[in-house]
């Protein structure tokens, strides 16, 4: 028979709680102090990776200073990058709250597009004279007597073209006087090209002189017929003190439905041409307003 002879020192409970009362520390009061700070242990799946890292055979086996102890080399290009990308934040972060960047930006942008509009017009002034930023107004070059037509004559145009001030149509007018045109073909040039500028209503028979593919033209209504194709919704004539012509809305453009005798303003209308005559078309671009229809809440 064996024998196991087991020796142990017994202590009492009151023994370990007096031993455990002299290891307290107590406050000035008397009071024993409890350290309430957690305290952090590793798990056992946490130490179990931290050997088989640390073994590794790629694993750097000492701190260097370039290099991490127990990481590999994926490991730390990935601990590198997550620090650069946190530094670029924070870079960004304080380059963004600077005070007064965004009003120095937009100075800046405003400066350059300045300077770059100043290049354009002076590579423009090499074909227009006129348009040399460093060129005076116009209006002050011609001589007082001329001056003074040009104003008397931008005022009567201004009360025939609507949308031009009278300073813009003095200003085209004095541009063609110092150029060396007579008042009256001034005047007949800058009327004409106002009229049939981009946006501007133009009359029906100047349709055909403009260099563009879409108008702006208004009259009125005074015939519509039947069309021969499903692909038409409306088609007929439209007419005012110039003359008229042919005018055929398209039945994907889902324009408003137009009436006979009723006065329209077409804008955007688009030219077309057909053995040798000029006419309009609505598109799904195209607007089309009732200047004498009342208002729905009337």
């Amino acid at each position: 028979m064996s024998s196991k002879n087991v020796s142990s020192e017994v202590v009492s409970v009151d023994e370990q709680a007096f031993e455990k009362h002299d290891e307290a520390t107590v406050d000035e009061d008397g009071f024993e102090v409890v350290d309430e700070t957690p305290e952090f242990q590793a798990t056992v799946d946490m130490e179990v990776q931290a050997k088989v890292d640390s073994n590794h055979p790629d694993a750097r086996v000492e701190e260097g200073p370039d290099h991490m102890f127990g990481k590999t080399l994926e490991q730390e290009e990935r601990i590198k990058a997550q620090e650069a990308e946190l530094e670029r934040i924070s870079a960004q972060a304080e380059l963004g709250t600077q005070e007064g960047r965004e009003k120095r930006t937009r100075d800046i942008a405003a400066k350059r597009s300045a300077e770059r509009r100043a290049e354009f017009q002076k590579r423009r002034a090499s074909v227009d004279p006129l348009a040399d930023p460093e060129r005076a107004d116009p209006r002050a070059e011609p001589e007082q007597e001329q001056l003074a037509a040009v104003n008397e004559q931008s005022m009567r145009l201004a009360e025939k073209l609507d949308g031009w001030s009278r300073a813009a149509i003095s200003r085209r007018l004095a541009e063609a006087v110092v150029t060396g045109k007579d008042m009256m073909s001034a005047v007949v040039g800058v009327f004409e090209e106002l009229q049939t500028a981009p946006g501007q209503v133009i009359p029906i028979e100047k349709v055909e002189d403009v260099n563009r593919k879409e108008v702006s033209i208004e009259g009125t209504i005074t015939q519509l017929w039947e069309s021969s194709s499903p692909a038409i919704a409306q088609v007929g004539l439209i007419e005012d003190e110039s003359g008229r012509t042919k005018v055929t809305v398209w039945e994907k453009s889902n324009q408003p439905w137009m009436e006979e005798g009723e006065r329209v303003r077409i804008h955007g209308a688009a030219r077309n041409w057909y053995q040798g005559r000029v006419s309009v078309s609505l598109t799904g671009w195209s607007t089309v307003l009732f200047p004498e229809r009342g208002q729905w809440w009337e």
